[in-house]
């Protein structure tokens, strides 16, 4: 049959008659590109101010992590609290969970990864290694893990056949490897500043999307870290894979990277607060000192105030009374000698004098206690006239003490002389200090008050026995010692205060009145 062809369309009128111009590109106005030119330039500066400004912020401060990572210092760990023979115990439990996360690298490397012996069981037992050298050196211990596990999985993937088994091993972190990572990096967490720990984990982050990227990428059966699985995929090296789309072409495997990051910053965060916590609980005990320090500080500087006080009542009126006598005596004798009048004179001006040195050694002492300039002893809590104990008032001061429970014995010895009103306050507020101390610490406790008189002094010591049941906590800080301290010292005797053989405390003073030396009795710590 002859074969027909259809008719031409008709063209319409307006397109006929239309001439066909060409398009002559290059008449195009350049106001155009021009600008095309000039977003494109404000782009690029916008670009380059971004980057400047990352870099002058961002880049001193990546350097600053890796310059502290580079250096292997960290802070060390904190004295446990406990009997001696269990602050090891920490330690032993680090080497065994390194023995078993050894272990288990050597049998995973070995079998799943197929690096052969030598180089499976040498990376398993770094791995191991690497925390119990955490406990001493983190830093390097993390850069000894963190290396290992990047020669181990470049070398499993060089290794591994296309014929592996499925299920094919867990990629990029082996559950051993991710278990001594893990580890290390609480330790490093534990004993590094935060930043520092911060860096290493995101060291630790990169290095496994880089694992995951380069040597081995997801499967049909994991969308690891690149998105979705593919059956179609073929390696950068041609080899067809109907399993595997890694950028190397990798065979199958399961992916550990999600989780494995998952679980770093766990036991990042998990050590950083541990950190934090033992810290603030450094600065309180810190604080805690100081405030100790300087409640024992003040507790001298009013104890100096009331003892300049005292000094200020006794010595000071007797001078002035030494001084008004030896300026009176002149006109109570009768046509009294030349020689007299000077000597009595000399003696009225030795005594102004040393009452001018009393006044000024006072002044010294008070200006200490910036609450009581005065040394009026209202901060130590007694009235500046209320009359000052002395030893005639011990009976009642041991009644008192009876009365409170304490088994207390006198005994006096020796020729009882006339004693300074300074001497038989210090030795009656040493002996009140040491009974209040025995009612404290040793409550039920048989307690024995010795004084005796020598010739030169007065020898005081107040001994108790071991408590009858155990005393309640006291916060209290030895200040009453210090008090007895200041006050034999500013009398320039001798405090000894001691345990004793069979439990008990022993407070010895020995008060001079021309300044003798203590007897070898003082030292004696026998209990009643």
């Amino acid at each position: 049959m002859p074969s027909t062809s259809p008719a031409p369309t008709p063209e319409p009128p307006e397109l006929a008659t239309a001439p066909t111009t060409p398009i002559d590109h290059a008449s195009r106005t350049p106001r155009t590109s021009r600008g095309t030119r000039a977003i494109h330039a404000i782009r690029a500066i916008r670009v380059q101010s971004l980057a400047r400004t990352l870099a002058q912020t961002a880049l001193p401060f990546l350097r600053g992590i890796l310059a502290e990572l580079a250096v292997p210092t960290a802070a060390p760990l904190p004295p446990l609290s406990r009997p001696r023979w269990l602050r090891r115990l920490p330690h032993a439990v680090v080497c065994l969970i390194a023995l078993g996360v050894g272990l288990a690298a050597m049998d995973e490397l070995t079998s799943s990864y197929r690096l052969g012996f030598s180089l499976g069981t040498g990376s398993g037992f770094v791995l191991g290694a690497s925390i119990v050298f955490a406990l001493w050196r983190p830093v390097p211990a993390w850069w000894l893990s963190l290396g290992t596990t990047v020669v181990a999985a470049v070398g499993a993937r060089s290794h591994t056949e296309w014929d592996i088994p499925i299920p094919g091993p867990d990629w990029p972190w082996s559950t051993p490897a991710m278990l001594a990572q893990a580890f290390v990096l609480f330790l490093l967490a534990l004993r590094v500043p935060t930043r520092v720990a911060v860096g290493a984990l995101s060291l630790t982050t990169l290095t496994t999307y880089v694992l995951a990227a380069l040597v081995g990428g997801p499967s049909y059966r994991s969308t690891g870290m690149l998105g979705e699985p593919s059956y179609r995929s073929t390696g950068m090296l041609g080899e067809p894979s109907y399993r595997s789309t890694g950028m190397l072409g990798g065979p199958s495997y399961h992916s550990t990277g999600v989780l494995a990051v998952v679980v770093f910053v766990a036991v990042v965060l998990l050590g950083t607060a541990l950190r934090g916590r033992r810290e603030a609980r450094s600065q309180l005990v810190e604080q805690a000192s100081l405030t100790e320090e300087e409640r024992a500080r003040r507790t001298v500087l009013e104890e100096r105030s009331r003892i300049a006080r005292e000094l200020h009542d006794v010595v000071a009126h007797h001078m002035s009374v030494i001084s008004i006598q030896a300026q009176v005596a002149p006109h109570l004798v009768e046509n009294p000698t030349d020689e007299l009048r000077e000597n009595l004179h000399g003696i009225r001006q030795n005594a102004l004098e040393a009452l001018t040195e009393l006044r000024r050694v006072l002044g010294v002492l008070r200006s200490e206690n910036p609450e009581d300039p005065y040394g009026l002893g209202a901060s130590a809590g007694v009235a500046p006239d209320a009359p000052q104990p002395t030893l005639d008032r011990l009976d009642a001061l041991v009644e008192n003490t009876r009365a409170a429970g304490l088994d207390v014995t006198t005994e006096i010895a020796g020729e009882q002389l006339p004693l300074a009103p300074g001497v038989e306050l210090s030795a009656y507020r040493i002996i009140q200090e040491a009974l209040s101390n025995a009612l404290r610490h040793a409550p039920g406790s048989a307690v024995k008050v010795e004084l005796w008189h020598f010739p030169r002094g007065l020898q005081v010591r107040v001994v108790n026995s071991r408590p009858a049941f155990p005393a309640p906590p006291s916060p209290g800080a030895g200040h009453g010692l210090l008090g007895m301290r200041e006050r034999v010292v500013m009398l320039g005797g001798t405090l000894v205060t001691s345990e004793t053989s069979c439990g008990g405390f022993a407070v010895a003073a020995f008060l001079p009145g021309n300044g003798v030396e203590p007897t070898d009795d003082v030292t004696r710590t026998t209990t009643p």
